[in-house]
């Protein structure tokens, strides 16, 4: 895979989940897929978190000591910890490992768990109180003077931070964007906003933003569309019992990108274009699938490059191999970027 330095993208694998996998096999499973994707040419990893997960930055301790240059791409839950914290643990790694890691800010996440935790902050002003502490982080990363802060939500006075980060390892900054209050919040903290996109066709671009602006999105390419889709639905098959969890989760989410792929869903239909919602509409995965051969996948990431989406970050991959697909068709989409 390529990174599309002459087209100014770069390519996020994602980090298998703990609940998906034994706890005697979870570590080794995380190493393989970051040394896949470091190979794969990715810039770095997502992994995630939640209330049913292993923690984030435990996780991104084993991505960094099994690669050489790929950067972890950590979810960070505001609930869970003080921005002291982050950016204690940013300036540690950088310390420890000489290595960038990338902060994926979040302003909500699943209602049960937010619930869970006593957080029923409305969910415009969850990006507010995220602008608030990706401030704060940020300020302590910079060094120099002790930071001060006084905000709704935070307040910090005379803060410093040790040890100091090199300028070069400061972190690259991600936040939804599919909301306005998203959009909004990455323009005030200079983040890449992350969206799941519709189809090309149907998907306004990066015209909207005044930063950079990126997409998640699987993708599963083969020389044949017939192939590819005899992959996706062995790997993807219709789960009765995920679509009960996926209409159950739509009633109580306030996720606006959640409710606008549930209606792309429904409008889709049972057609097979490349565009494809299945593992959303199975409750398997959050983001669309490209699915066809290689020219059809690498037509549709060629539109979301025209559009403007500089940022990719891919599904959990399958294998090395799929990787391997997968990069045939972003070489092919660089040089149509290119050309």
């Amino acid at each position: 895979m390529t990174t599309l330095p002459a087209a100014g993208v770069q390519i996020f694998s994602t980090c298998p989940q703990s609940k998906d996998g034994r706890s005697d096999t979870y570590l080794q499973s995380v190493a393989d897929v970051a040394r896949w994707s470091e190979q794969a040419g990715c810039r770095g990893i997502l992994v995630y978190t939640d209330n049913g997960l292993v923690d984030p930055w435990l996780v991104s301790q084993v991505i960094l000591q099994s690669t050489d240059a790929l950067c972890p791409l950590v979810a960070v839950q505001p609930v869970y910890m003080h921005p002291y914290s982050v950016a204690k643990m940013v300036t540690s790694l950088g310390f420890v490992h000489q290595r960038r890691v990338y902060l994926n800010m979040l302003a909500g996440g699943f209602k049960n768990d937010l619930v869970a935790l006593n957080d029923e902050t409305p969910h415009d002003e969850r990006y507010d109180r995220t602008v608030e502490y990706t401030t704060i982080v940020k300020r302590l990363l910079s060094g120099g003077t002790p930071t001060s802060f006084e905000g709704r939500y935070y307040t910090v006075r005379n803060l410093s931070l040790s040890p100091p980060l090199p300028p070069e390892l400061h972190p690259g900054i991600m936040i939804s964007g599919s909301s306005p209050a998203g959009l909004a919040a990455a323009e005030a903290i200079g983040a890449t906003a992350v969206r799941y996109p519709a189809p090309p066709g149907d998907e306004a671009g990066a015209a909207e933003a005044d930063g950079d602006i990126g997409i998640r999105v699987g993708v599963i390419a083969r020389e044949s569309a017939d192939e590819a889709w005899r992959v996706a639905l062995e790997r993807f098959p219709e789960d009765r019992k995920g679509q009960i969890t996926h209409e159950l989760a739509m009633r109580v989410s306030d996720s606006q990108w959640h409710r606008q792929m549930s209606e792309l869903g429904t409008a889709v239909g049972d057609e097979r274009p490349t565009y494809w919602l299945g593992p959303f509409q199975n409750y398997k995965t959050f983001c669309p699938y490209l699915v066809g051969s290689y020219e059809q996948v690498t037509q549709e990431l060629s539109r979301y490059l025209g559009l403007g989406f500089r940022t990719f970050i891919l599904d959990i991959p399958a294998s090395q191999e799929e990787l391997e697909h997968i990069g045939v068709v972003f070489d092919a989409a660089a040089g149509d970027a290119i050309r």
